[in-house]
């Protein structure tokens, strides 16, 4: 079995590859790859770097040239519900990209046409990682190539997709593996939480959000069997 795991950012990557001893390293189309195994199972994990077109483009070449059986989408997000906190876990059941827009044809917001407007995390995934992360909350993710920093967008996102958190990166990635028929899974700690401050607060807790989400990503690891 191979697991591909996708981090947006250096600080991400960072705190998983304080709990893993690196076996392999190599560059493809720019992007550096690293190999691990964990509890028999190879890992080969990548930083895409921020926005929906670099995860998507990461998770197809994780696809294509490594040919792997699950994707991974962890890191960090902004909550934009108000029952969450900094600190907290989020699993996504599916996820949606609330920048996408196509409603002068007949679609609803976020509907991408032969994708729908959500894509539905594996069911098997979730269910390893409801084990692992017994306090994490449940629900839709949503994503966009905009940091959410205005308290009435936060709302607004929420209120449209009924959303817990919402970053840059995971329902492109879903996108992709939906197309490829690829499981996948995308979890985030919450590092913000939009208002005026909500950068500042950002600063301040990724690094902290990025270890607690790395341990996470490992003990979902170590709980994987093949299906």
């Amino acid at each position: 079995m191979k697991i591909g795991i996708i981090f947006a950012i250096e600080e991400e990557l960072t705190a998983f590859k304080d709990l893993i001893k690196i076996n392999n390293e190599y560059n493809i189309f720019d992007l550096k790859f690293y190999e691990c195994e964990v509890n028999s199972i190879m890992c080969v994990f990548v930083q895409c770097g921020v926005g929906k077109v670099n995860a998507a483009r990461t998770a197809q070449i994780l696809i294509d040239n490594m040919k792997v059986d699950y994707i991974f989408n962890v890191g960090v997000a902004g909550g934009i519900d108000s029952t969450l906190k900094v600190g907290d876990i989020v699993i996504a059941s599916k996820l949606v990209q609330h920048d996408f827009d196509v409603t002068p044809f007949n679609y609803q917001k976020g509907q991408i046409p032969n994708v729908g407007v959500f894509v539905e995390c594996d069911e098997y995934l979730i269910k390893v990682a409801e084990k692992c992360l017994k306090e994490a909350k449940k629900g839709v993710i949503a994503s966009g190539d905009i940091f959410v920093t205005e308290e009435w967008m936060s709302k607004k996102i929420n209120k449209k997709f009924n959303a817990l958190c919402c970053e840059m990166e995971g329902a492109s990635i879903a996108q992709v593996c939906f197309l490829s028929h690829i499981p996948f899974l995308v979890i985030r700690s919450i590092s913000d939480v939009p208002n005026n401050d909500n950068v500042v607060t950002y600063d301040e807790f990724v690094e902290s959000s990025s270890a607690l989400i790395a341990k996470g990503m490992l003990s979902i690891i170590n709980n994987i069997k093949e299906v």
